[in-house]
């Protein structure tokens, strides 16, 4: 029997370069959209940039670069264009008859890499349920099929189209979803509630910053781990012991730029893993040229999570991709950002902070795991104080 490997979608991107926008901050956007792109499967093979003041309410981009897109899609064999907004229902229907191809956009792309990643029932029926939430405007008449899974006569009612049968079918399943997930949060709660008293702490940061790489470090367990968006989409928890003292660590979802919003409402259950944690640990992967906005993401995330006043520790990842070479004193030349010392990292923002503990580390390498192992249980041990403090004499005389 011959193997034949189906070829990856080609697709093309479009973004816009809104005011006060600069070109090089727009580029890291599609940067991250093209990462989303080859995760879901695809590959990005050209861009569209246009500068606008607001997303043209027809076509998102203007007339123009509709046709320039359109153009390049008939002449290269294109599958997909994926915008990095969200589009309306109607600029969905403009743009696929204008292209002649599938349209996605940033949200689409994320609920499919999301269904692509989760394992477990509970994760599915998340997902599930924001994919048929983000669908139900967007109805065109294309899921007349789910019909069938009502069957019997008599179901549709009298004079209602297809189209209203296909939004009833998909509010039921809503329904029937939001209820699995009503059970399934109870069913977490509770185990939350059973184990105990300990002191939780929650691995929080943008997508692929290395928290699952952390976490197997940190807890010896072996937690799934790869170089693409979302590849931990269950929360995982897992005791971790520092010198004789216990706690529970928890690996959640990543963040990320304008995560759809039916997402986060349907992930609600595993997002309370941070809500209800007693420390945070902030994963930041130091060598993204975004990374500042990366941590304002997550941060704006965690005010939305009521998150945003628990005690955090700062971890500063994937430094092993900064060589410092000592420059000779009469080179005038400015020091390039990957080529600084962990010194003069450390003098920086991000080491000076008075509002969070940091510790500046590779995963990979394993550079300063202990001096991270030591923050983190000294951190731990002030929690553990506060709740058991008849207990403070075990940690002087090391009884604990």
């Amino acid at each position: 029997m011959i193997e034949t490997r189906r070829e990856a979608e080609r697709a093309v991107l479009v973004g816009i370069i809104y005011p006060g926008q600069e070109e090089r901050e727009v580029n890291e956007y599609l940067d991250e959209l093209a990462f989303l792109t080859e995760t879901a499967g695809a590959e990005p093979v050209r861009r569209f940039v246009q500068k606008l003041d607001t997303p043209n309410p027809r076509t998102f981009v203007g007339s123009g670069k509709i046709d320039e897109i359109a153009a390049f899609i008939s002449e290269n064999r294109i599958d997909i264009a994926i915008f990095d907004d969200e589009l309306s229902p109607s600029q969905l229907r403009n743009i696929e008859k204008d292209l002649g191809c599938r349209i996605l956009d940033r949200t689409n792309l994320i609920l499919d890499i999301f269904a692509r990643r989760a394992r477990t029932s509970h994760a599915r029926t998340q997902v599930e349920l924001a994919q048929y939430q983000y669908l139900l405007p967007r109805l065109t008449g294309m899921w007349t099929h789910l019909e069938r899974q009502r069957g019997g006569i008599g179901l549709r009612g009298p004079g209602e189209t297809e189209i209203e049968t296909d939004r009833r079918i998909i509010r039921d399943r809503i329904s029937l979803l939001k209820d699995q997930l009503k059970k399934i949060d109870t069913q977490m709660a509770t185990q939350r509630k059973n184990r105990g008293k300990m002191v939780r702490v929650a691995l929080v940061g943008y997508t692929n910053v290395g928290k699952s790489t952390i976490m197997n470090l940190l807890s010896k367990s072996d937690v799934f781990a790869e170089n693409k968006l979302f590849a931990t989409l269950d929360t995982t928890v897992r005791k971790v012991v520092i010198t004789n003292l216990p706690f529970l660590l928890s690996d959640t979802v990543g963040f990320i730029r304008k995560l759809p919003h039916d997402l986060v409402e349907s992930f609600k259950s595993t997002l309370d893993e941070v809500r209800e944690s007693d420390l945070l640990i902030h994963v930041v992967d130091i060598s993204h040229p975004g990374f500042e906005e990366q941590v304002a993401v997550v941060n704006e995330t965690l005010r939305e999570l009521g998150s945003a006043s628990k005690p955090v520790i700062m971890i500063f990842n994937k430094i092993d991709a900064f060589t410092y070479t000592k420059k000779d004193e009469f080179d005038l030349t400015p020091v390039q950002r990957e080529n600084i010392s962990l010194s003069d990292l450390k003098k920086t923002w991000m080491g000076t902070d008075k509002n969070y503990k940091s510790v500046f580390i590779s995963a990979k390498t394993r550079q300063n795991i202990e001096e991270l192992r030591q923050l983190l249980y000294e951190e731990v041990k002030q929690i553990h104080i506060q709740r058991y403090p008849y207990n403070e004499f075990l940690y002087d005389t090391g009884l604990h």
